[in-house]
């Protein structure tokens, strides 16, 4: 069985559960690995790249390339 095959099977099997408790465990296990995954998939950013991320910030801002948090906040609400 492929992959989307037991992700199907398996949501499935989830969505005829009638037991609150083990649809709470669950979702903290699927949190709690994808917590894991994230943190193993992260890797510090080197001095250099955030040196250069700086300098590309700052030439954003002399360039005229941002966006303030009003406009930001006006374009979200447009959204919906």
């Amino acid at each position: 069985m492929d992959l989307e095959a037991r992700k199907i099977s398996f949501v499935q099997e989830f969505l005829r559960l009638q037991n609150e408790e083990i649809v709470n465990q669950l979702e903290n296990l699927l949190h709690e690995q994808k917590v894991q995954l994230l943190d193993l998939e992260m890797k510090p950013m080197s001095r250099d790249q955030f040196n250069n991320e700086i300098d590309q910030s700052i030439n954003d801002v002399a360039q005229n390339r941002i966006t303030s948090s009003k406009d930001l906040k006006s374009r979200i609400r447009k959204w919906d």
